[in-house]
C-alpha cells in the first residue's frame, strides 16, 4: 500500500488508549511503494537552492534530509503527501513519532483550498538523535500562505484536510535530517 490508512474496523483493534484518547494510525511507511505517496517541494520554486530529499528506510520510516540554503531568497525545504483523504475528525490531535537533529521543523496540514502556498502549520520541535512522540491539537495549527499567517480564518476543518507534510524553514543554513516512524491521531474514547 502506498500510504497506509487503516480501515475503521481494523483500527479499533490497533488503537492504543492514552489518557482517555485512542491512538489511531493515520500514516505509516510500510510497503515497497510507500515513497510514491510523497513528494519533496523545495525553495527552488521561488529561486532558492535548498536540497531536500526523502527516502523510506529499511526500518519503514520516512527519512527527510538534505541541506537548507538561504541563497537566492531561499530558505525552505519540505516533504509532503500527494493529495489523499486522511481520517482526521474534529477534536483529534495529530501525534507523530520523530527523531531529529535538534532543529525545529513545521508540520503542515494541507486543505482543498485553492489559495496559493496555503497550509495550516504547527511547530514540530526535535531533540538530536532522540525519538519523541509530539502531540499537536488541531486547534494549534494556524493558517498560513507563503509562510505568513492568514488573518480572518478559523481553525482547520478536518473534512477539508487532504495532505500532510514536514517543512524546515528555521533560517539556519546547513545539513538537516528528520526521521518519522509514523503519524497517528489521538481521538477521544467514548
Amino acid at each position: 500500500m502506498i500510504v497506509t490508512r487503516v480501515p475503521a474496523l481494523l483500527a479499533l483493534f490497533l488503537m492504543q488508549a492514552v489518557a482517555g484518547r485512542a491512538l489511531v494510525p493515520l500514516l505509516d511507511f510500510a510497503g515497497s511503494e510507500a515513497s510514491q505517496a510523497w513528494q519533496a517541494v523545495n525553495d527552488g520554486v521561488m529561486g532558492g537552492v535548498s536540497d531536500g530529499r526523502f527516502t523510506i528506510s529499511d526500518r519503514e520510516t520516512l527519512v527527510f534530509f538534505g541541506t537548507l540554503s538561504l541563497e537566492n531568497n531561499g530558505g525552505f525545504t519540505s516533504v509532503r503527501t500527494k493529495p489523499t483523504a486522511l481520517d482526521i475528525e474534529a477534536g483529534d490531535r495529530v501525534v507523530v513519532r520523530v527523531k531529529g537533529d535538534g532543529r525545529e521543523y513545521v508540520m503542515n496540514l494541507y486543505t482543498k483550498s485553492r489559495r496559493m502556498a496555503f497550509s495550516y502549520r504547527a511547530p514540530l520541535p526535535t531533540v538530536r538523535d532522540e525519538w519523541r512522540d509530539v502531540e499537536i491539537p488541531l486547534a494549534d495549527f494556524i493558517p498560513t500562505s507563503f509562510g505568513r499567517r492568514v488573518q480572518g480564518l478559523g481553525p482547520v476543518e478536518p473534512d477539508q484536510i487532504n495532505g500532510l507534510g514536514f517543512m524546515l524553514s528555521d533560517k539556519k543554513a546547513g545539513p538537516f535530517a528528520l526521521e518519522v516512524a509514523w503519524v497517528k491521531v489521538a481521538r477521544v474514547v467514548e
